[in-house]
């Protein structure tokens, strides 16, 4: 189980303080559990990060591949292009196109750390730019600067078709984000200002309202969990292996 971090658990103290703030200020017991678990979670509630790592990812590969197919026009072996093409890879899979220039250099087979790199990019992507290194490595036969050239514009078209589905998708994620602070907008004024939420004030009231809080970001986990989509299915290395058996 991963480590909370740093940021998520300022922003875990900060609710408790504001939690237990609203609980002395409205009677509202709930709050002291509600209030740090909506101010930890409502920023990943409502973005989306991961959609925009992996289109990152997916575009640091386009030009890795790209660069790569430049290396091998000008007459480099497979080998000593990969590990030149280290000095100009993007910042999203540089660890790993390090890990492999440091396996070839360790004289492991071109396969075999091509196969290891696939396994650590982890992407449906990574499979089938490592499937055709590791073709030209079995062939060593002319022409794999011209296949690289042309997977990398397929995974450049790729790139800005999922750009633009992230761009739909950013839609109803702003509309959602509105509704959400109106809401709690409202929710903070009646509770510290009006007489119509008066009746949450009993424990009842308070269970009640707990409920109906749970069901909105419940709604917004199921709206978020829908904009992800699935991921590709993967044909190289260990878990492809694990799956086809």
């Amino acid at each position: 189980m991963q480590s909370m971090t740093k940021r998520t658990q300022r922003l875990l103290f900060v609710g408790a303080g504001v939690g237990h703030l609203v609980a002395i200020l409205t009677g509202w017991v709930v709050a002291i559990i509600f209030v740090p678990a909506l101010i930890a979670g409502l920023p990943w509630l409502l973005s989306s990060p991961e959609a925009n790592d992996k289109i990152e990812r997916l575009q640091a590969m386009e030009e890795w591949t790209r660069s790569l197919s430049g290396i091998l026009t000008v007459g480099a072996g497979l080998e000593q292009a990969l590990i030149a093409t280290l000095r100009s890879t993007p910042d999203e899979i540089r660890p790993e196109v390090a890990r492999l220039a440091s396996r070839l250099r360790a004289r492991w087979s071109t396969e075999d750390a091509l196969r290891a790199f696939a396994d650590e990019v982890d992407d449906a992507t990574g499979d089938l730019i490592s499937a055709n290194l590791i073709l030209a490595a079995r062939r060593r036969g002319a022409g794999l600067a011209a296949v690289l050239e042309a997977l990398a514009e397929s995974v450049a078209a790729d790139v800005r078709a999922r750009r633009e589905i992230e761009a739909d998708r950013a839609k109803p994620r702003a509309t959602a984000r509105a509704v959400t602070f109106i809401t709690l907008g409202v929710l903070g004024f009646l509770a510290l200002n009006g007489d119509y939420i008066e009746p949450y004030g009993s424990p009842l009231g308070q269970m009640i309202l707990l409920t109906l809080l749970a069901l909105y970001v419940v709604t917004l986990i199921w709206m978020k969990r829908m904009a992800l989509g699935g991921k590709l299915p993967r044909f190289i290395g260990a878990a492809a292996k694990e799956a086809a058996n």
